[in-house]
């Protein structure tokens, strides 16, 4: 009898022949599967020294590779081919049987195909898994959905090669159907914001300290050693102090600013919106991303007027850059704020019953926005119903926002004193001072609709909704 596979990939482009090498380094018997068999022999040829392959040529033989309940991942391109994928498969399934999705596709997408196999007696787990090729190798942390049936069989083998924080897997079970992918949707959308967060520190440090590339690097390795502690800083400084070999110049230099997206960013936004959640911190990031791209625009616009920009005296300077990292703490507790805020309503309107705590847990290492302080926002939710309502009333985020206040708002006023955009900086200081006020001018915006579209309004002293007779003689009708 052939040997059988715990678990079976298919699609080995990067991605997928790292994180099948992965289960094979942690003893799984890995069944592998590629639409060019060329690719699944160089896989085994280069690393089959590393664990136990089952290499196969074509779907039925994968298939037949494979223990009961059969345990196939996908690691494709996200959209047609995914579902070209499950269509050639699914028919050769049988009931109890579970296809994984690792690649990041849509939740929508998944919530459909999810539906379509259960009634074909499958299980279909969306799963999201962060930490690029490094991680996929290495261990990342994985977000997997599905039914409960489906994470005792695939759980196990996912947690074993996932990343360990303190011992524990960064990898559980989010939830029903598309909850997996949702949330793996949300972290990419946290990472644009606190990618742009990030940018907009260095280009203070950069246009209005007057500090250097190299200088900048050990101002960010400086700040890594305390609360800022995270990947994306640790690879900013060493972006920053990487030199461009032919040039000889900074490598940030040489780079054209153009920052590209492909996608979860604007899928983050879009459903917030459908929502109605704020996550103005993660728009801003997308739209930064946007306009970088519009270079005839940009090139129009270079000759508008603006001020000028005085660098600093050093000891200002100095100053100011501690001010910066105030002001970048406070802006990332108000887009990790927002971005935890989106998983709350998505789980509260798919009834996915997501662990918020959990989610914090999971990206404390392997994932890509993996940080210090997702130790502070797993302690903020480890107490169920005590969770607060928004992270920025939790007493530690509370306490440092308290502590940034006069930094945070010297930054945002001389970056607009002197012309610098800092988008994601200054609505991270809006957005948190708009939840904190007591009146919102909001009401204004609702007598104007009501002006013009007798939309109706809330009154603020008794219950009831009401409408102005704006044409005639303005009396006031419960409707």
């Amino acid at each position: 009898m052939a040997r059988q596979a715990q678990i079976g990939v298919t699609g080995l482009a990067v991605m997928g022949r790292n994180l099948a090498r992965n289960l094979a380094r942690h003893g799984h018997t890995v069944a592998l599967h590629n639409r060019t068999a060329a690719r699944t022999r160089e896989l085994v040829e280069r690393f089959g020294d590393e664990g136990d392959f089952v290499a196969t040529e074509s779907a039925e033989e994968f298939v037949a590779a494979l223990e009961r309940p059969r345990r196939l991942v996908v690691m494709v391109k996200a959209g047609e081919p995914t579902d070209a994928v499950i269509d050639a498969f699914a028919p050769l399934l049988e009931p109890g049987d579970m296809i994984m999705d690792g690649g990041n596709a849509h939740f929508e997408d998944t919530r459909r195909r999810e539906a379509a196999l259960r009634e074909r007696g499958l299980h279909f787990v969306g799963c999201g898994i962060s930490g690029g090729e490094e991680g996929a190798l290495n261990g990342p942390s994985i977000m997997p959905g599905g039914s409960a049936e489906s994470y005792a069989a695939l759980g196990p083998l996912l947690e074993s090669i996932a990343a360990k924080v303190d011992g524990e897997p960064c990898c559980a079970h989010m939830g029903p159907d598309g909850a997996g992918h949702f949330v793996k949707m949300v972290h990419n959308g946290i990472e644009y914001a606190d990618m742009q967060l990030i940018a907009e520190a260095y280009d203070l440090l950069r246009r209005v300290a007057g500090f250097e590339p190299a200088r900048i690097a050990e101002v960010f390795r400086g700040w890594n050693t305390g609360r800022l502690d995270s990947y994306l800083i640790e690879i900013t400084a060493e972006v920053l102090s990487h030199t461009d070999a032919a040039t000889d110049r900074p490598f940030v230099d040489i780079v054209a600013d153009r920052a590209e997206q492909k996608g979860t960013g604007r899928w983050t936004v879009q459903t917030a919106l459908d929502l109605g959640v704020p996550v103005s911190g993660i728009a801003e990031a997308v739209f930064a991303r946007s306009l970088s791209g519009h270079g005839r625009l940009r090139e129009a616009a270079r000759g508008l007027p603006g001020p000028a920009r005085p660098v600093l005296h050093p000891d200002d300077a100095a100053r100011f850059a501690d001010n910066v990292e105030e002001a970048l703490y406070a802006s990332k507790i108000v887009a990790y704020a927002q971005g935890w805020h989106l998983i709350e309503a998505g789980s509260a309107a798919y009834g996915w019953d997501i662990d918020r705590g959990a989610v914090a847990r999971i990206w404390r290492g392997g994932c890509i926005i993996r940080a210090r302080f997702l130790d502070e926002i797993r302690a903020a939710y480890h107490g169920g119903g005590d969770a607060p309502v928004t992270l920025l009333t939790d007493p530690t985020f509370a306490e440092a926002l308290r502590a940034a206040q006069n930094p945070w708002r010297h930054v945002v006023a001389e970056a607009t004193e002197l012309g610098v955009p800092v988008p994601g900086i200054s609505s991270a200081l809006a957005y948190y001072d708009a939840l904190r006020a007591e009146r919102l001018p909001a009401a204004l915006v609702q007598g104007q609709r009501d002006f013009f579209g007798a939309h109706t309004y809330e009154r603020a002293d008794r219950p009831g909704t009401f409408h102005t007779e704006w044409a005639g003689d303005r009396a006031e009708q419960e409707v």
